[in-house]
C-alpha cells in the first residue's frame, strides 16, 4: 500500500499551493493547518531548504464520522497534503487514507471514511495534473 499519491505541477510556488487548495475544496476539503517547512527550518535551524508546505486538509463530515466512531482517530487527522519544489515543478502528494488509518483499530465506520476520502483525494490530485 502506498503512503500517498502524487503529481507534479508547474507555476510559481504560491500559485501551485493555491491550485492545491482549490482542488481540495472542490472535493469538500478545507485547510485547517499549514506548515511552511522552509520558513520553520530557516527560523529554528538556520538552514536553507527548498519550498515545502504541509497542508492539513479536513472534510468536516468525514472527520466527524471518524471521530464519532473512535475519538483516538483524531490523532491521525487531518489528511496531510504536501507541496514541494522538485526538478520540473512542484510535487503535490496527498496522504493515502487507507495507509493513514491502517494504524487505527478495525472499525467499519472508519473503513467507510477511508473509502470515501481516498477517491476524493485521488480526484483532487488528478484534477491538478489534468
Amino acid at each position: 500500500m502506498s503512503l500517498g499519491f502524487s503529481c507534479v505541477i508547474a507555476g510559481p510556488f504560491e500559485s501551485a499551493v493555491e491550485r492545491v487548495r482549490e482542488a481540495l475544496a472542490a472535493e469538500g476539503f478545507g485547510i485547517v493547518s499549514e506548515i511552511d517547512v522552509q520558513a520553520t527550518l530557516r527560523k529554528k535551524l538556520d538552514v536553507d531548504f527548498r519550498p515545502y508546505v504541509i497542508l492539513g486538509a479536513c472534510n468536516p463530515g468525514l472527520a466527524k464520522k471518524a471521530i464519532d466512531a473512535d475519538p483516538e482517530v483524531g490523532l491521525l487527522l487531518p489528511c496531510n497534503v504536501t507541496v514541494e519544489d522538485v526538478e520540473g515543478g512542484f510535487k503535490v502528494t496527498a496522504v493515502n487514507p487507507d495507509a493513514m488509518l491502517a494504524a487505527a483499530p478495525a472499525n467499519e465506520a472508519i473503513l467507510e471514511v477511508a473509502a470515501d476520502a481516498r477517491p476524493r483525494l485521488e480526484r483532487a490530485i488528478a484534477a491538478l495534473s489534468g
